[in-house]
This record gives C-alpha cells, sequence and structure tokens, in this order.
C-alpha cells in the first residue's frame, strides 16, 4: 500500500505556511526551490510505481481477482497521492515564480509621539506622525561562491513630502547618508546593493573568506539591530549607523571559536563637479574633499553564546555646515575621527537554569572618539586641539511575558561631552540616542501577530542632553559642544534639553 510521502507532509507543514526558522527570503526561495526538486523527484517515483503495480495486476489476472478490493483502495490511494504532490509542485512553483532574482517585502506604518523640552524651557511637539517604510529586499546567488544582495527603500510620512514647504532648512534631508532612513518623498532608493563573493580558501590557505563591493548594508548594525527587530548588519551600530558606499573583506581565522577580522573600506562623499560643466565631474576646488572611510572589525571569540567584539575605524575630511540656518549653502571640511568600539554579548545566561534565562540577551558596549582636527579648520566639536569623548551603552533583550515569540527590551547609554559617533541613519525620529552627549534610556517590546511575517511594536525612547551639537556634524559650528546651561544668553531656544519618543507600529515581512 502506497501512503503520502513524509516529504509531502514537511513542504505542507513548513514551507507552504510560511517557515519561521528561514533567517531570510532568500533563505526561503532557495529552500522553496530544493524541496521542489526533490517534490519533483518523488513525482517520478510515485508515477512509476503506479505503473509497475499496472503492469503485475495485468500478468496475475488470477491474483487480481483475489484481492480486488486491496487494488482498487491502493490504486485510489496512489492517485491522491500524485493529485496531492502535483498540487504542491503547482502551489511551489507560484511562490518561486521560476525567477532567478528573488524579492522580499518589508513593509511598515508607524506613528511616532515626539515631545521636545528646548534649553530655554520652551516646548515643542508633534503628537501623532505617521509615516510610511517600504523595503524591497532583492538576492540571488548564480553559484555556491557569488551573489547579489539589494534592497530598495521608500520612506515618508503621511500625506507630505517633508521639507517641501522649506527647502532652505531641509537639504540636509536627502543627505547620502541618510537619504532612505529619513521619512522624506515618495522616490524610492537604491539603500543597498553589491556583489558578495565567498571561498573555502584563500591564495592556498585553508582559510575561509569574502568579499563584497558596492553600496553597503551599513545601517542596523550589531547590537542596535535588536530593538530594530532586525538581522544585524556588519558595523558595529554603537559608532557607525548611515548608509556607504565601498568594500569589505572578511577572514575566517579560527571557525571553532568564530574568530575572524574585517578589512572595509568606503567613500561617504566625492568631490566632483556636476555633469554639465565645462569639465563634467572633474574634482572642484573648494574646501570639500573626499570623505574616506577606512575600518577594521576584529572578532576574537564567538561560540554562539558568548562573544566580543571590536571595531576601529578612521574618517578623513569631515565636514560642518557653513551656514546651519541656510542649508543651502553647503559644507566645510574640519578634521579627521578615530573611532574604537569594543562589546561583550551574552546570548542565554547560564546552560539550563531556566527558559527565561536560557532565551535571554545581555550585552555591554564601549567606544572611545578622537577628533583629528584641521590646522586652519576652525577645529572640531568645539576645539582647535584634539579632543577624547566616551560612550558607554548597556541592554537586555528578554522573552515577552505575554507571548511566546514575542521580544521585550531595555537599554541605557551615556555620552561625555567631546563624544561623537557617525550614527546619523539610527532608526529614532528624534535623533540618533547613541550620539547623545548625555542620557540616554530606551524600552520596547516587539510581539508577533501572525507567526514572524506580521509584528507589533511599541517603544519608548527619552534623551537627557547635557552638552549641544549631539545630532549635528563634526565642526565647531553644528557639532559644538557647550554644556546647555552656559550657552550664551537668548539662544537656549536652538538646542533641545531634553527629548522623548513613543513610536508604535506595525510591519509586514515575507
Amino acid at each position: 500500500m502506497i501512503k503520502t510521502p513524509l516529504l509531502i507532509s514537511l513542504v505542507a507543514a513548513t514551507l507552504l505556511t510560511g517557515n519561521a526558522q528561514a533567517a531570510s527570503m532568500f533563505d526561503r526561495m532557495t529552500e522553496m526551490e530544493t524541496e521542489m526538486k526533490a517534490l519533483q523527484t518523488e513525482l517520478s517515483e510515485v508515477k512509476a510505481a503506479k505503473a509497475e503495480t499496472k503492469d503485475a495486476v495485468s500478468e496475475d489476472e488470477e491474483a487480481v481477482a483475489d484481492s480486488e478490493a486491496e487494488d482498487a483502495e491502493a490504486g485510489d490511494e496512489v492517485d491522491e497521492t500524485l493529485a496531492y504532490m502535483e498540487e504542491q509542485l503547482t502551489e511551489l512553483n507560484k511562490r518561486t515564480s521560476s525567477n532567478h532574482l528573488k524579492f522580499g517585502v518589508d513593509f511598515r506604518t508607524s506613528v511616532d509621539n515626539l515631545q521636545y523640552t528646548m534649553a530655554d524651557g520652551s516646548k515643542q511637539e508633534n503628537n501623532a506622525m505617521f509615516s510610511n517604510r517600504l523595503w524591497i529586499n532583492m538576492d540571488w546567488a548564480a553559484t555556491d561562491n557569488i551573489s547579489f544582495t539589494g534592497q530598495l527603500a521608500y520612506n515618508k510620512t503621511y500625506g507630505s513630502r517633508s521639507g517641501a514647504s522649506s527647502p532652505v532648512n531641509s537639504s540636509y534631508e536627502t543627505f547620502d547618508w541618510v537619504s532612505s532612513e529619513n521619512p522624506y518623498d515618495d522616490v524610492v532608493r537604491v539603500r543597498s546593493a553589491y556583489f558578495f563573493y565567498r571561498n573555502d580558501t584563500f591564495l592556498g590557505t585553508d582559510i575561509p573568506w569574502t568579499f563584497s563591493l558596492g553600496r553597503r548594508p551599513s545601517t542596523n548594525g550589531h547590537l542596535v539591530n535588536l530593538r530594530d527587530n532586525d538581522r544585524a548588519a556588519s558595523p558595529m551600530g554603537h559608532t557607525i549607523n548611515v548608509e556607504f558606499d565601498g568594500l569589505s573583506s572578511k577572514f575566517t581565522l579560527k571557525e571553532d571559536i568564530g574568530m575572524y577580522v574585517k578589512f572595509c573600506v568606503g567613500r561617504g562623499m566625492t568631490n566632483a563637479s556636476p555633469k554639465f560643466s565645462p569639465a563634467p565631474y572633474a574634482t572642484v576646488d573648494q574646501s570639500n574633499d573626499n570623505i574616506d572611510l577606512a575600518g577594521l572589525i576584529f572578532v576574537p571569540y564567538n561560540d554562539g553564546q558568548y562573544s566580543i567584539g571590536t571595531q576601529y575605524y578612521y574618517a578623513s575630511n569631515l565636514i560642518d555646515a557653513v551656514n546651519p540656518m541656510d542649508q543651502t549653502a553647503g559644507f566645510t571640511t574640519v578634521g579627521g575621527l578615530h573611532s574604537f568600539t569594543a562589546n561583550l554579548v551574552i546570548n542565554g545566561i547560564g546552560n539550563d537554569w531556566s527558559y527565561f534565562l536560557d532565551d535571554t540577551t545581555i550585552f555591554a558596549s564601549g567606544a572611545m572618539s578622537i577628533t583629528d582636527p584641521n590646522s586652519t579648520g576652525g577645529g572640531m566639536l568645539g576645539s582647535t586641539e584634539a579632543a577624547r569623548g566616551y560612550s558607554a551603552w548597556v541592554g537586555m533583550q528578554f522573552p515577552s511575558l505575554i507571548s511566546e515569540d514575542g521580544r521585550w527590551g531595555v537599554e541605557y547609554n551615556k555620552g561625555t561631552k567631546y563624544w561623537r559617533s557617525i550614527t546619523y541613519g539610527e532608526d529614532t525620529m528624534i535623533g540618533s540616542k547613541l550620539a547623545a552627549r548625555g542620557d540616554a534610556y530606551e524600552a520596547y517590546f516587539t510581539e508577533p501577530l501572525i507567526d514572524d511575517i506580521f509584528t507589533f511594536q511599541l517603544r519608548y525612547t527619552y534623551i537627557d542632553y547635557k552638552y549641544a551639537g549631539s545630532n549635528g556634524f563634526f565642526g565647531s559650528t553644528t557639532g559644538d559642544s557647550t554644556e546647555l546651561t552656559a550657552l550664551p544668553a537668548g539662544s537656549g531656544g536652538f538646542y533641545v534639553d531634553k527629548a522623548q519618543d513613543i513610536r508604535a507600529y506595525l510591519r509586514y515581512r515575507f
């Protein structure tokens, strides 16, 4: 008697209802194609078995007479199995669409309640700022070694193109580092696009390595991805969280302890004249030069439960606004920045102490920045000398107290007077909390409504600034780090003292 194959049951129970364990749309589609090929093979085997049964029956008339009922039942079961398998193959074909480039959708609708207390005691607010964010994900691996990954993004407030009524003070909103992170207009932009090469050997050695080049996936990096409910991008989010163009190469030194080193190089601004100029794309003779960044990530240990990570980068030719009150005036180069980061992550406290602790993640991260001002650039962050800034960040994420699959979290970070990160792309309406020169507190919970496809999040972020310039650029104009209690008379209305963001969102991903 032929029974429904186990493979069909697995497909029906997992792939066709959405595999919650698949890490990404690419993983799901690849898995579907693998199972589809296996189903096609099994379908052929079942058809062959049915044909053999018919042949055997035709050769033995007496056996047919003796077991007519059993044969009829077996034939019906085979037909039912074939019909079921063909139905599943049809559904899988619909899902994969026979396309080589696999697409995924990530759509989020959010509402933010924004409250500001300025340094002079005045208040500003937006009680309900609605926005839509759409990510269209693209993946395909042509071979085992080479693949492509890309993401298109749309981010806009309801019924408005932000800054359209005040162009003089809106040009920064489409600055290249944050062009897809800010709710701005209805243009779909390339958030990331790069090819990725991997190999198990490097120049004859048994060192697995990777190489990628293009528009980098450099936002929502390690640790900051926890509250954003995303897979971690490459950088450590404590010190860098912006869109960037460049390359990276990773070398796995010891697989058994998760040790690796990763080199990154990128360009954050290109100094070139416009297309329709006497010398198209030639270097412009002005104070703005190319902004370049070179960095190194070294992870000495990561066994899945305990991990230690470090990161260093140097960014050259960083900028400040010429006139903050007129953003069309452009930028001027002020100097470079050294950045150091180290963190410890414990993904599961203890060993089988309890379900709650086994599924709890805690982390601690420390960072230091050192300015490298130009001799004639007017200084950086309010100082003409090299200045050191420090930041500490701790957090915990634990299982939901109201559902099986939800995640709750709390975080705290503190920055000193001359602290500077490059985290303008952080997904917080009131500005980057990790850039705060002062204290920042955050609590959130993320709850699944329909598996891992449709989720709800409620998040509260509060920042208590001690110094000015946390969300400015790198010079002594927008980045000046004057203590808020020592601001010139009459200027307090231009500086935020305290800020809070209460956000709720619904998010669909598949």
